[in-house]
């Protein structure tokens, strides 16, 4: 027996409890958040809220397995829209760049994950975050062949350009004076593979 269809009441009020949850734990962490807060912010009632999501922990999981999947989606799209590697790993460092700036929550959600090992977060992050690097390394080794430079440590280059995304679209006011007008990060990505880019 299939799984009962939402109605659009509930896909709507989801979407709202997911969207007010990732604010909120963006802004004050998992510790921090509270779901009285949470439910305000989407409209609802505390109890409906833990109709929706048992425990805050759920809501949590919730929230960050729907970022990632989401943040997946768009990392797979981007490696199948191109022909060439060059223009795939554009893509790719584009859509990530766009999602993560789009999404100022999102990367202090997963800043505040990376710091805290208190929380449910390091273990999700390991869980749905990780992948995902794996992927887009492997995407590399594999499709980049003689663009990959010997020696170039391919999971540290991303992880910088990672962490310095989710850094700079976290800082807020602080964006403008640290990084300049432009985004560095297709810059950066395309350097490290252009002694190559032409074989």
């Amino acid at each position: 027996m299939g799984r009962p269809r939402q109605h659009e009441g509930q896909v709507a009020t989801t979407a709202r409890l997911l969207s007010a949850a990732e604010e909120e734990f963006g802004e004050h962490g998992y510790h921090g958040a509270k779901l009285q807060d949470i439910a305000a912010k989407a409209g609802i009632s505390r109890p409906s809220l833990l109709y929706h999501y048992g425990s805050k922990e759920a809501l949590y999981d919730a929230v960050v397995r729907a970022v990632f999947a989401e943040l997946g989606a768009t990392l797979e799209a981007a490696m199948a829209e191109a022909e060439s590697f060059e223009e795939r790993l554009d893509a790719i460092v584009s859509g990530f760049v766009r999602f993560v700036r789009g999404r100022r929550a999102t990367a202090r959600l997963v800043l505040r994950q990376v710091m805290d090992e208190q929380g449910p977060g390091q273990a999700l992050l390991l869980e749905v975050g990780a992948p995902l690097i794996q992927r887009v390394e492997d995407f590399i080794r594999s499709e980049g062949g003689p663009r990959v430079p010997a020696g170039l440590p391919v999971r540290g280059a991303l992880l910088q350009v990672v962490s310095s995304t989710f850094v700079k679209a976290a800082s807020g006011p602080l964006e403008h004076a640290l990084w300049g007008d432009d985004d560095p990060h297709l810059t950066l990505i395309r350097y490290l593979f252009a002694s190559r880019m032409d074989a």
